[in-house]
């Protein structure tokens, strides 16, 4: 039995799938598939039960992979141990992150981290704030930064920046340069797909103001924010966007902001850990690295 068996088990087991788990190592599927056969000799065992294109993990499964979660960790940690002696900072992070923190902030963010600490390598996995919390919870990673706070017991969420979002259209939809929400509400909108963080306070905003999401003119739904900034310049309508993510085009005037009268529209990024993880100690480092930068 070695680290890498393990590795391939624990992600054939997470995924629930030999493909998936190919496509997420980069292996080939007969490689994952001869990993998972050489485990279930050693050990004497059946690992998963097949049922035509659908796994089953077994019992013996299920209590490999406590143990099998286990020794990966500690054998990634193997190097921030041997890095102390050094005095140096290595390994590496990988990080969640919803769709503005991990496109406008992040990068900045570990840029200056890696500028102190040249050895630690990161990867950023980008995705709505719902399925970042998720994974999260289910162990699949240690941090992640978000644009909305769910409520889950089992996770803690530190504050870490303040966001503001701003209503944007195109330069030539809109004249003036405020509106009021009751005119807002007249004009075609673009939003972000159920489970992004910016849906997530848009409608958390207009319900507060008694305004329900299905009697505003939704003019186009889109997957990202990128992608939500092309359709307001092409005029399809306006939308309410992260301050973060439009800084570019309100500087070279692509888009334009459009104030609404009596209204400032606050959020907050969180730092989302589970509760009952013990961080590797680059990630340690690595959080109070992100704790002084919001100060």
């Amino acid at each position: 039995m070695d680290i890498h068996q393990l590795k391939v088990f624990a992600s054939v087991f997470k995924n629930k799938s030999f493909s998936r788990a190919s496509e997420e190592l980069y292996l080939t599927q007969p490689t994952v598939s001869d990993h998972v056969k050489a485990l279930e000799e050693e050990l004497n065992c059946k690992l998963f039960d097949r049922l035509g294109r659908s796994i089953i993990p077994t019992k013996e499964s299920e209590v490999l992979y406590n143990y099998a979660i286990e020794i990966i960790e500690k054998t990634n940690s193997i190097k921030d141990i041997i890095g102390q002696f050094k005095k140096e900072i290595t390994g590496e992070l990988i990080i969640g992150a919803s769709t503005i923190p991990g496109t406008y902030l992040m990068p900045r963010v570990i840029a200056d981290f890696k500028r102190q600490h040249p050895s630690v390598s990161f990867q950023v996995i980008i995705s709505d704030s719902k399925v970042i919390i998720e994974k999260v919870s289910s162990h699949d990673l240690l941090m992640g930064i978000v644009g909305a706070k769910l409520s889950n017991g089992q996770l803690n969420f530190v504050p870490f920046l303040e966001d503001e979002l701003i209503v944007v259209s195109s330069p030539s939809l809109i004249k003036k340069g405020t509106i009021t929400l009751e005119g807002l509400i007249q004009m075609p909108m673009i939003l972000r797909e159920e489970g992004s963080g910016t849906r997530r306070e848009t409608e958390k905003i207009m319900e507060g103001r008694g305004i329900a999401l299905d009697s505003i003119k939704i003019s186009g739904v889109f997957g990202s924010t990128d992608a939500v900034k092309q359709a307001v310049k092409g005029g399809m309508g306006i939308s309410i966007l992260s301050r973060l993510s439009v800084a570019d085009e309100l500087k070279f005037k692509t888009l334009k902001e459009i104030r609404v009268k009596d209204i400032r529209m606050k959020r907050k990024f969180y730092i989302v850990t589970h509760k009952k993880r013990t961080l590797p100690a680059v990630y340690g480092i690595f959080l109070e690295h992100l704790k002084a930068h919001n100060k």
